[in-house]
């Protein structure tokens, strides 16, 4: 039988730098930049999304991206500091679509007849329904309910969850790349040449620029390009779909964005709250705390970081309910998680370090303040974001596929409830997915209004769904004789805060907190 070569390792080894470890200062300002890049595309679709259907003029839309983007760099710098204190960008998440979309369709608010008036009551509607549904991440989070439950995960539990996470978003993907293909394409080809096949070139003394900047040097040429098709008028007289995709110009965002403007809480007036609002909301924080369970995991192996223990997450999953309140009390229109997209850009540039994330927060709040600058970048096409998403969402649902080396894939036990957690959680939720439109319409469409977007967020989301399945199956079936081949030998060191004294180094909290709030 021939040598393996490559046993399992708890860390990857190909990354340059881990969370404690710094690039230099002008590699650090650089790779934050583009960061903040990177999560542009969240946080301007979503708005551009809701905020119409809200009433909301363009100007509204400009005020909501740029208050997403304030509320996003606290809630990176929070979680940086004292959640999970890994590098995870934290910004709006597409889980809240739905029950921000029922309550849009509110019967009570769609009677106002005034746009403006409709905007502010239905944006303070959501705002309360955010603030209420907090709650649950902060008791779960803080009450260390989440961590004793995160005992049920193994490798094998967890592995299609992570997965899930990058894979499950492939409709962001090539989807919307497609709709201006004649950008979307050559971005997504250009990053794989220049971040792949060019990594090794380094034109400038021994920094690797191709393999650390693949987003800043691919965005700007395909921008440029962009913006030559532009103005050259190639879209002059295309479908206004077309336009919307190709166009740097249709987002009237730098037109309508103010010079300066500090967001602050209850910016838009005090919320407003409806049982029926927060119940529905409660499913996408359910979501959103699924969700960045396994995002946390992905970021912790491509940051060499140990799987942050159950009191880690849970405390992560509580600073994340704060961030959701603020989120409310700001007026964000949705709520936050861990942006998927930008974890995975911790592995294309093998940077894990912590500072580029914090400082990338800098760049979130200041070009917030600042509009104007901001909505510069703001304008970049969305296809040229699809490309990016095709790559990075792909690396994190790898990184998800990589604990099963944890496990024995040659037992049949395994191959069931790996295959079927994967294929359930990509399946499920693209029937529900299919039957949902913007006017609340779903699966489920009983006279509770609230009950249908509960059900039909709980079950549109391939992490939450593979959850389900894949620690169901695998704490029911043959659990004693399979702990071996579930890959718990190697798990159960990661449970406890002191069962790995490289925890100390990853998850200790700054300040010498650790007095005060003393790990288990």
């Amino acid at each position: 039988m021939a040598e393996i070569t490559h046993p399992p390792m708890d860390q990857l080894q190909d990354l340059e730098y881990c969370i404690d470890s710094n690039p230099s200062w002008a590699e650090t300002i650089l790779l934050a930049f583009q960061n903040y890049i990177l999560m542009l595309g969240t946080s301007v679709m979503i708005p551009t999304l809701l905020v119409p259907a809200m009433g909301g003029t363009d100007r509204d839309k400009a005020l909501v991206i740029q208050t997403l983007l304030f509320v996003a760099g606290i809630n990176t710098v929070l979680q940086a500091l004292f959640g999970t204190r890994l590098p995870a960008v934290i910004g709006g998440s597409y889980a809240y679509v739905i029950p921000v979309a029922y309550i849009i369709n509110d019967p009570s608010l769609q009677r106002i007849s005034d746009r403006h008036d409709r905007f502010i009551q239905t944006m303070r509607a959501i705002q309360g329904a955010l603030v209420i549904a907090s709650s649950i991440q902060i008791i779960l989070g803080y009450s260390q309910v989440w961590g004793l439950f995160s005992r049920f995960f193994s490798p094998l539990g967890m592995s299609p969850v992570v997965a899930l996470v990058g894979l499950g978003l492939f409709q962001r993907g090539f989807p919307l790349l497609g709709n201006c293909v004649e950008i979307g394409l050559p971005m997504l080809l250009l990053v794989i040449g220049v971040s792949q096949y060019l990594k090794h070139v380094r034109p400038l003394r021994d920094i690797p620029i191709f393999e650390r900047f693949p987003i800043l040097i691919c965005g700007t040429i395909i921008w440029i390009y962009s913006l030559i098709l532009t103005a050259g008028g190639a879209y002059r007289n295309k479908p206004i779909a077309t336009q919307i995709s190709c166009r740097t110009d249709r987002a009237n965002l730098i037109s309508t964005a103010p010079w300066f403007k500090f967001p602050y809480p209850l910016q838009w007036g005090p919320p407003t709250f409806s049982a029926g609002h927060s119940f529905a909301m409660m499913s996408a924080v359910l979501v959103s705390m699924v969700e960045s369970t396994g995002a946390y995991k992905a970021a912790s192996r491509l940051a060499i970081a140990t799987p942050p223990p159950a009191y880690v997450l849970s405390r992560g999953i509580g600073w994340q309910g704060i961030g959701i309140m603020l989120d409310g009390l700001f007026g964000t229109v949705t709520g936050s998680t861990v942006s998927v997209e930008n974890v995975g850009l911790l592995g294309l540039t093998r940077v894990g370090s912590r500072r580029v994330v914090q400082i990338s927060a800098g760049f979130m709040m200041f070009f917030s303040i600042f509009g104007k600058f901001g909505a510069v970048f703001a304008s970049i096409p969305f296809p040229i974001f699809a490309a990016l998403y095709c790559v990075l969402f792909g690396l994190v649902g790898s990184v998800g596929l990589s604990f099963l080396q944890f496990t024995n894939m040659n037992c049949m036990r395994n191959l069931i409830i790996t295959g079927l957690s994967l294929f359930l959680g990509i399946s499920i939720p693209q029937f529900f997915n299919q039957y949902w439109n913007p006017s609340h319409r779903g699966l489920a469409h009983t006279n509770a209004a609230w009950f249908n977007a509960f059900v039909n967020t709980v079950f549109s989301s391939p992490a939450m769904v593979g959850l389900t399945v894949a620690v169901i199956l695998d704490n029911t079936i043959e659990v004693e004789k399979s702990k071996k081949d579930r890959g718990m030998p190697w798990w159960v060191k990661f449970r406890t805060f002191r069962g790995d004294n490289r925890n100390e180094e990853f998850y200790t909290l700054p300040f010498n907190l650790n007095r005060f709030f003393p790990p288990t």
